[in-house]
């Protein structure tokens, strides 16, 4: 469906207010999504505070050039939407954790930290584990060393009783 002048300036309006303080962009190919599944993707993601919107390429081109980003574009080719979140994980997080299994959606790239990101580096963050998951692996490497501590005490202990 053709959009009209009018039409072209308010989602460019809405787009600009929307990615004004974000972190992080995931450029989502949706090629093949089912309704429902388009639903269940949206929910998902809202509930996880990022963002999402689907537009024209060549608008969403328009907004990311006046953005001065560094490095090159990834390719945009097929039916692509935008994941966003001042969160600097998030977007890329929840859209790889909807697609496991899946072949839709897939991630196509992105930006990060004011630079363009290709697929690869875009699905390296998103397997990042969250900062609960990370704060506990610190916990038990740092319980790990005192309790072997401990143990190898408690054997000398025994030892010389």
């Amino acid at each position: 469906m053709a959009l009209t002048k009018n039409q072209k300036q308010e989602v460019l309006a809405e787009l600009t207010e929307k990615l004004a303080g974000e972190q992080t962009i995931v450029f989502v190919n949706f090629k093949g999504l089912t309704v429902s599944e388009t639903d269940k993707f949206r929910r998902a993601l809202r509930e996880a505070g990022v963002g999402y919107k689907v537009a024209k390429k060549t608008l969403i081109n328009r907004i990311l050039d006046t953005k001065g980003l560094k490095g090159t574009q990834p390719d945009l080719s097929g039916e692509v939407g935008i994941a966003f979140s001042t969160d600097s994980l998030a977007p890329a997080r929840e859209v790889f954790n909807f697609s496991k299994g899946k072949t839709t959606p897939s991630i196509v790239g992105g930006v990060f930290e004011g630079e363009y990101a290709d697929k690869t580096r875009i699905l390296a963050l998103a397997t990042i584990p969250s900062r609960e998951v990370l704060l506990s692996q610190i916990a038990y490497l740092l319980k790990s060393p005192i309790q072997r501590l401990a143990i190898a005490v408690g054997q000398v202990a025994e030892k010389r009783a």
